[in-house]
């Protein structure tokens, strides 16, 4: 889906204001947050298949994992800064 529709979503993010770095980022980070959330979250499946456990045994151990994230993105927002802090160090 993202391939499909990034073409499209891209220059009304650019013409919003975003960097389309900083953009690719974030995207990056929902994609993997859904990743592990149901009820889509496929990684939990393959993880459930893989192991045998329940899925709420899996559920738990990746919650960990998901407040980072939450934690992660709401840091890229409040200091976008921190997105570019790599690119800049190449640069320089």
């Amino acid at each position: 889906i993202v391939v499909m529709t990034l073409p499209i979503v891209l220059p009304i993010v650019i013409l919003a204001g975003f960097d389309p770095l900083w953009f690719g980022v974030f995207l990056v980070f929902m994609v993997e947050m859904a990743q592990i959330t149901p009820p889509v979250g496929f990684s939990l499946f393959v993880i459930q298949s893989i192991s045998g456990e329940k899925i709420e045994a899996i559920l738990k151990a990746t919650f960990p994992f998901f407040i980072l994230m939450v934690i992660t993105v709401v840091l890229i927002t409040l200091f976008p800064e921190i997105v570019f802090y790599l690119p800049n160090k190449m640069i320089d």
